[in-house]
């Protein structure tokens, strides 16, 4: 009996370890073997202070086109087929309950809500998370270039392979929010 319930012990404490190994290794093998994308961010609420260290992130690119939008609930998990548009930022070509053919680039996204023929999605890379004495200031680097008024361009760098994917920086014109931080 105590031969057992070590052994099933044994197998618990694997599986415990297993799962997040495996998760990171998703993330890992997006950004080394995915394509990447910029997706264009847009302007966030105010400050929470309640989230914790890291930046939250909104996309321009979360919205489509679709057939009997109304069929679609809050929350229900969909498929974002990705495409480029003219200057090189990700869009949204096509959001099917279906997974896509593994040719196209796709992640999966929650919906937020649908109204007239369009579905609002949200991504899960919406959070940049960061070392917490730097995320304060990169937050405030990353809301200055948000504004509309702002000349600076703002992006995150997410790679996408099968369907999963990991955001990898947030860039303002092309560098990196963590060094902007850090000059700050």
């Amino acid at each position: 009996m105590k031969k057992i319930l070590f052994a099933l012990f044994i197998l618990t404490c694997m599986v415990q370890i297993a799962v997040p190994v495996k998760m990171i290794w998703n993330k890992e093998n997006a950004i080394k073997t995915g394509k990447a994308y910029k997706f264009r961010t847009a302007p966030v609420d105010p400050y929470d202070p309640f989230r914790g260290k890291y930046i939250t992130l909104s996309f321009d690119a979360n919205e489509c086109t679709v057939e009997n939008s109304d069929t679609y609930s809050r929350g229900e998990q969909v498929y974002v087929t990705l495409g480029l548009d003219s200057a090189g930022f990700a869009i949204p070509v096509k959001i099917s309950r279906e997974v896509p053919s593994p040719e196209a680039d796709y992640v999966s996204a929650a919906v937020m809500y649908a109204y007239s023929d369009k579905l609002r999605v949200e991504y899960p890379f919406n959070h940049f998370y960061m070392e917490e004495s730097k995320a304060k200031g990169a937050e405030d680097v990353y809301r200055a270039a948000n504004r509309r008024s702002s000349p600076e361009t703002a992006w995150a760098l997410v790679y996408v392979h099968d369907g999963e994917a990991a955001l990898d920086d947030v860039l303002i014109d092309g560098v990196s929010v963590k060094k902007l931080a850090e000059e700050k």
